[in-house]
Order: C-alpha cells, then sequence, then structure tokens
C-alpha cells in the first residue's frame, strides 16, 4: 500500500480550476488498488472540499499547506495562529499596501474594499512581471474560491475562536513582495511559503506540506518510503524532502525539479493521471 500526496494548483487543476475526466479516472483507479491519495494543498479546507466534490473525489485532504488535515470530516490536527500573531501582521501586511485574505475554520475572511489593491496595481501593470491576461486570471481565480466571506474591516474582528490558519498575500509588485519578505523572514512565531511567485503564505511556524505529509502516513501507517508525492511549486518541496517518490509536473519551478525523481507531463496534458498510470499502476 502506497500513499499518494497530490497538489492541487498547477498540479491536478487545469488553468480553468477543474480536474479533469482523465486525471479523475486515474485516481479512482489508484484508489481501487488500495493505495490512499491525499490531496495537498495551499487551499482552504473549503475550497478544497468542493473542488473535490464537484470531480466526484473522495479522500483525505491537507489544507492550507500542512495547516491542518482531515479524513472524511475527521480533523486530524490543526495548526493555528495565535490573535497576537494575526493583529501583528494585520498591521504590517496593511503598512505594506498588500492584498491579503484570512484562512480561518468558517471560511476565508476578504475585507470589502481591499481588491480594490490589486486593481491598483494592475492599472500600474509596465510595471509589473506578468502579462496583463495573467493577472486577470489570477484575480478572478481568486474571487471564485469557494468560502469566501467578505467582512468590513480585519481590525474590528475578534480572531480568539475563529483558528485562523494562514494568511494569503497576493502582489504583482515585485518591490513590494521583497519588502515584506525582508519583515517577516526572521520571525520565529511563522512559517512563509509560496505557490507561486506572486504569492506570500503564512502560518504557523510548524506548517508545510512535508508536516502534512508525514502526519498522514502515520495515522494510515505507511512508512514515508512508501509515500508519493505530486507537484509544481516551492510549497511542494518540503513533502518532496520526505516523500519516497517524488514526481514533478512538467510545469514545475526549477528547484522543485531538482528534488524530484521523476518528471511527469504538463498539468494540462494530464500529467498526474499520467504519473499515476506510469509509476504507480504499472510498477
Amino acid at each position: 500500500m502506497q500513499l499518494i500526496a497530490i497538489d492541487l494548483d498547477g498540479t491536478l487543476l487545469s488553468e480553468n480550476g477543474t480536474i479533469s475526466d482523465e486525471n479523475v479516472q486515474a485516481i479512482h483507479e489508484v484508489q481501487r488498488k488500495d493505495d490512499i491519495v491525499v490531496i495537498s494543498s495551499g487551499r482552504s479546507v473549503h475550497d478544497t472540499k468542493e473542488i473535490l466534490r464537484r470531480a466526484a473525489i473522495d479522500c483525505p485532504i491537507i489544507a492550507g499547506n500542512g495547516a491542518k488535515a482531515y479524513d472524511n470530516d475527521k480533523l486530524l490536527y490543526h495548526l493555528f495562529l495565535t490573535s497576537d500573531v494575526i493583529g501583528d501582521l494585520i498591521e504590517i501586511l496593511k503598512q505594506q499596501l498588500v492584498y491579503f485574505e484570512i484562512y480561518t475554520k468558517g471560511g476565508i475572511l476578504v475585507e470589502s474594499q481591499i481588491s480594490g489593491i490589486l486593481e491598483r496595481e494592475k492599472r500600474g501593470i509596465q510595471d509589473l512581471d506578468v502579462a496583463i491576461d495573467w493577472v486577470d486570471h489570477i484575480i478572478d481565480m481568486q474571487n471564485r474560491q469557494h468560502g469566501l466571506l467578505h467582512v468590513s474591516n480585519y481590525n474590528e474582528i475578534d480572531y480568539t475562536d475563529l483558528e485562523v490558519y494562514k494568511l494569503f498575500v497576493l502582489s504583482f509588485e515585485k518591490p513590494k513582495r521583497n519588502i515584506l519578505q525582508s519583515i517577516l523572514k526572521n520571525r520565529n512565531d511563522i512559517s512563509i511559503t509560496s505557490s507561486g511567485k506572486q504569492k506570500i503564505e503564512i502560518a504557523h511556524p510548524n506548517a508545510n506540506k512535508g508536516y502534512g505529509l508525514k502526519q498522514m502516513a502515520d495515522y494510515f501507517n505507511i512508512p514515508l518510503k512508501h509515500t508519493v508525492a505530486i507537484g509544481d511549486n516551492y510549497n511542494d518541496v518540503p513533502m518532496f524532502s520526505i516523500a519516497g517518490m517524488c514526481i514533478a509536473m512538467e510545469n514545475a519551478e526549477d528547484e522543485v525539479k531538482q528534488h524530484a525523481t521523476y518528471i511527469t507531463k504538463h498539468h494540462e496534458n494530464n500529467g498526474v493521471g499520467y504519473a499515476l498510470r506510469k509509476y504507480i499502476l504499472e510498477e
């Protein structure tokens, strides 16, 4: 029996945010073989569950870059930030004029006026590091997330019982991201990762996909040497560092490919389905 942890964005998902029939069929074939498929994503619990529901995939999930994990509706563990840390981070992020979301047990909090920051960045497109159509695509994907909860002001919320497990930052301005990274990098009360160069993701210091994979493997009593990780971006590196087999997408960042056992096809060309059939089902 193997445990196969699969990333979503840039890996299992197509650019339109759906899972292809080819990938769904391959996952079902692996599950019928009695291997365990786990989705390991930086996305929220609510968003991940809805994506899988629409694709008719039933499997455990690791959400928020390893901040929490579920087997069906059973919470396996949860790493969340303290109210003091959240308040401090909110002030820093607002001072840097970046768009950010707050992931809680009830959904993703989005301040009502904050999307205006992205629109202002978009208007300065000549200074951005991505093309305008890609900017529109990324903004659209953020707005289409499941579980969005619009609030008037982040500062007016009591976070004590909300179990905040991630703050997600999106900026198309590289200088902003560099300044923010320099401010946050030496803190020992948070972890920082990224699922794309325009994104900064902040969570509990122990939260990463490697931690999630280890906890899930222990839960199912599967040795790490019998685990497989499939991904494409920097937040996948921690699980690549401990998995028995690591499969990077053709579209993966070069740093991720350096950790890979194998390289599969592009995520727009059913790369996950190809990898599952070639390296899991045919072995």
